[in-house]
């Protein structure tokens, strides 16, 4: 054989073996870069669930926290009441002086005058 049809027997060879590789070669490829693919979408939900996660702990202790500052605010709430209803008991002449301020100040346009079986006595017709 001459050197020629040798390199073209060698080039027939090498063409082959090319084809041949990219006639396996190219289906194992795309198999494996849908398995990567698969994969970044796994990774990905999996993020996204954590996320969810977080966020949704984070809105529990929010929660928490403002149920425990409005359990605070209730206590000073109570205690106020109770001090300031300490102060008024036995107190006549003040709750008189806060109720002659209340009629000066104009505030108050019907005022009910409790009678001696304490019902108020209620307008028959209001001007208007």
């Amino acid at each position: 054989m001459s050197k020629e049809i040798k390199a073209i027997v060698i080039i027939t060879v090498i063409v082959a073996v090319f084809l041949t590789a990219l006639l396996v070669g190219v289906p194992q490829y795309r198999v494996w870069q849908k398995g990567l693919a698969g994969k970044a979408q796994l990774a990905e939900a999996e993020w996204n669930r954590q996320i969810a996660i977080t966020e949704a702990l984070a809105k529990k202790e929010a929660a928490i926290a403002l149920a425990d500052a409005e359990i605070e605010r209730a206590r000073g709430v109570a205690e106020a009441n109770k001090i300031i209803g300490e102060s008024l008991k036995n107190n006549d002449a003040y709750l008189r002086y806060l109720w002659v301020q209340g009629l000066q100040d104009g505030t108050s346009e019907v005022i009910y005058v409790p009678t001696e079986a304490n019902l108020p006595i209620l307008e028959a017709t209001r001007n208007m």
